[in-house]
């Protein structure tokens, strides 16, 4: 853009950012094809995934609190905590799904559309984050904080509720499990 200088971190890493964002589903959805031989299911991990979204659903709100405090080291810490539990998340769930079968969601009525609302929702949105938190955390690293906060009022709603929402559909489906 003619208003950004060369060395305009954001020039930088964008290239990177459509990478990521791109490969991430795209290697998560391969993935979900393929089940290990010979490994055990990683019947465990569910709940253990669900409590990671649950703590990053309370970290997100920790440093939304800290923020309008003036702790920037600590939002900037929290925020950092916050992507790591995502990528932890992301590992074990694949983790999961390469060991283990589909658990078939077999609720019924009005639960059983709530239960798919939520977790469409969920997963088109989580695809979409991507891209979100990479751009947001880029902008504050590069003490862009005007353009950082212009996303992050976007950002964060979007990835409170994806972290909410992982809990509710593993709490909808773990009868079936």
């Amino acid at each position: 853009m003619k208003g950004q200088s060369v060395s305009d971190p954001s020039k930088k890493y964008s290239k990177l950012i459509t990478v990521v964002s791109i490969l991430i589903p795209v290697v998560v959805a391969v993935l979900f094809s393929v089940r290990l031989p010979n490994v055990a299911p990683l019947d465990f991990l569910p709940p253990i995934y669900a409590s990671i979204n649950a703590f990053t659903a309370l970290i997100l709100v920790v440093a939304y609190v800290a923020i309008r405090k003036k702790k920037i080291k600590l939002h900037e810490s929290l925020m950092k905590t916050a992507i790591a539990l995502s990528l932890v998340f992301l590992v074990m769930y694949v983790a999961y799904h390469m060991t283990s079968d589909p658990t078939p969601f077999t609720g019924e009525g009005m639960v059983k559309y709530i239960y798919y609302f939520i977790l469409i929702s969920h997963i088109i949105l989580s695809i979409g984050i991507i891209p979100m938190v990479l751009i947001t955390y880029v902008r504050a690293i590069s003490k862009r904080f005007a353009d950082h906060k212009k996303i992050s009022v976007i950002t964060f709603p979007i990835w409170l509720y994806i972290a909410i929402t992982g809990v509710v559909v593993y709490l909808m489906i773990a009868p079936y499990y």
